[in-house]
């Protein structure tokens, strides 16, 4: 039998803050990267401190702001911090800041810097605290996309074809399956999202390995939609090579032109 061990740490980090206008020695300390992880909850204990590395009180008194940036300064997370001192006193100078999951979604694996202030609760005066005693404001950070991967990003079809002159059918391309991915219980979900639509969308699958005029496609779900419908979905399984979306129009003039009746259609396999 194997034993692996798996650490449950808490990630802290200490901030020089010169709230009374003390000298601070110019030695570098506490520029420690902090590692942060797409998917879950980051949750990051700060401690902040003075020229002599003492504990600072900042109940009642200041709200801790975090901001973090991406490479080119753009922001990407602002928020107020959770105190977490208590009047006891207990954890003086400690303060939250949690990363959530959503905060983090649409970032990809990158190195970003942030900041925290200390707003001042009576006089709105922010007093910016430091990543070390050279007086630098700037901490340093790693996000990590692949730990906890999600799922896929799911593909756009945004503009079908009419099938012939004067045809009621318009078709979209050829989507791939993902065959190599999927079991024999393969999951695949359609939304449409719809401005005017009328008549039946159709998800059509072939087991052709290439796509062709000569191609056989088979229905494998069918939606009805009608004018007022502006998000329908469909979930089907199999597993298939490509995917193609049919739309047949009940609409009273089937030579005009409809192919901006679905605006656009996303498929996940």
């Amino acid at each position: 039998m194997q034993l692996v061990q798996r650490y449950l740490l808490n990630s802290s980090v200490l901030l020089t803050a010169d709230v009374a206008g003390n000298v601070t020695e110019y030695r570098a300390l506490y520029s420690r990267r902090l590692n942060i992880y797409r998917g879950i909850d980051n949750k990051i204990s700060f401690q902040v401190i003075n020229a002599d590395q003492k504990p600072v009180s900042i109940l009642n008194t200041y709200t801790p702001a975090f901001k973090m940036f991406d490479e080119k300064t753009r922001l990407v997370v602002e928020k107020d911090a959770t105190i977490i001192e208590t009047t006891t006193p207990s954890n003086v100078g400690m303060f939250t800041v949690t990363l959530t999951e959503n905060e983090l979604l649409n970032l990809q694996s990158q190195f970003l810097n942030y900041t925290i202030e200390l707003v001042n609760n009576s006089s709105n005066e922010r007093t910016l605290t430091y990543s070390n005693s050279h007086f630098e404001s700037k901490g340093s950070v790693y996000l990590d996309a692949s730990e906890i991967p999600g799922p896929l990003k799911s593909y756009s079809v945004t503009s079908l074809s009419q099938e012939d002159t004067d045809s009621a059918v318009f078709l979209s391309e050829a989507i791939t399956a993902e065959p190599a991915i999927n079991g024999n219980e393969a999951l695949h979900t359609a939304a449409f999202y719809l401005d005017d639509a009328d008549g039946d969308i159709t998800i059509q699958a072939t087991l052709d390995s290439q796509v062709s005029s000569s191609t056989n496609w088979s229905d494998v779900a069918t939606v009805s939609v009608d004018s007022v419908d502006t998000l329908k979905y469909v979930n089907f399984n199999g597993v298939f090579s490509y995917l193609r979306i049919k739309h047949t129009t009940d609409k009273a003039d089937p030579t005009a032109n409809y192919t901006d009746d679905i605006t656009k259609i996303l498929i996940r396999n």
